[in-house]
């Protein structure tokens, strides 16, 4: 289903929050730059929906679903907004605005478990212009040297839930989370599994077992009649190509001979 968040032609974004809701950042007609929560169940109307200002630059979202907090990074602005997205009315509710004085190109985030939890880093950007490429870090102040488990629950690590053959074949799994307690430590590196696939091998059909004799069936004549033919065919289209580029390179030599 093709559904326009904003109405204006100006790029969107857009990111899934923890919540199951869809943050979308835009435009209106008047060229106002937006932001929008949907229900993705009903685009009829938004969760919630704010103009922001009048600057032309995109807003970029950058969430973090540990604490559901969304930063809004603008091509050409000096400023980073946050916002805390809740299931309470307001929904989107504004925290601050950290202002800088160089305008930013373009914006990296760090994944949380790249932070430094002694100092209880929330979030480290790296912020980029016309000089440099700029680290930003945004610290929760606490007194205590304790682990703080409000602010780093269990997040998403880098070992996958599934396979790659896994999810194509419909398979879903939830991320595999790790504890930042100690700090984040690098897993041993896995065994990289590569199954190769020959592309002539015929299954039989899904359905009841048949036979050990007609499951293992050899190809039919006339299968390996047509395969033969192919290959043929691509082996006279291979000397054909190596022919022409051949040619091609005599005749490249020729032209430089000729130019000395």
């Amino acid at each position: 289903e093709r559904f326009a968040a904003h109405e204006g032609m100006r790029p969107m974004r857009a990111v899934f929050t923890r919540q199951g809701h869809i943050f979308t950042t835009g435009f209106t007609r008047m060229s106002q730059r937006e932001l929008g929560l949907w229900d993705p169940n009903n685009f009829e109307e938004p969760v919630a929906l704010q103009e922001m200002d009048t600057s032309n630059g995109v807003l970029l979202p950058f969430y973090d679903p540990d604490s559901s907090i969304v930063y809004l990074c603008g091509k050409g602005d000096s400023s980073i907004r946050y916002f805390e997205i809740t299931e309470e009315p307001p929904f989107v509710h504004y925290l601050n605005t950290f202002s800088s004085k160089e305008p930013q190109r373009g914006m990296g985030f760090m994944p949380k478990r790249g932070l430094d939890v002694s100092k209880c880093e929330i979030a480290r950007f790296y912020k980029l212009h016309e000089r440099k490429c700029e680290p930003i870090v945004m610290t929760v102040p606490r007194k205590s040297d304790l682990f703080q488990d409000d602010l780093y629950p269990d997040t998403p690590g880098p070992e996958p839930a599934l396979e790659a053959d896994e999810w194509l074949s419909g398979q879903d799994a939830d991320p595999v989370l790790i504890s930042l307690r100690d700090g984040y430590v690098p897993p041993k590196h896995r065994e990289l599994r590569v199954t190769k696939r020959n592309i002539l091998d015929v299954r039989p059909p899904s359905g009841p077992r048949r036979s050990q004799s007609a499951s293992d069936a050899p190809l039919s004549q006339h299968t390996l009649e047509t395969l033969l033919e192919e290959i043929k065919a691509l082996r006279e289209q291979v000397q054909a190509q190596d022919q022409r580029i051949t040619s091609l390179e005599n005749m490249l030599c020729e032209l430089v001979d000729g130019t000395d």
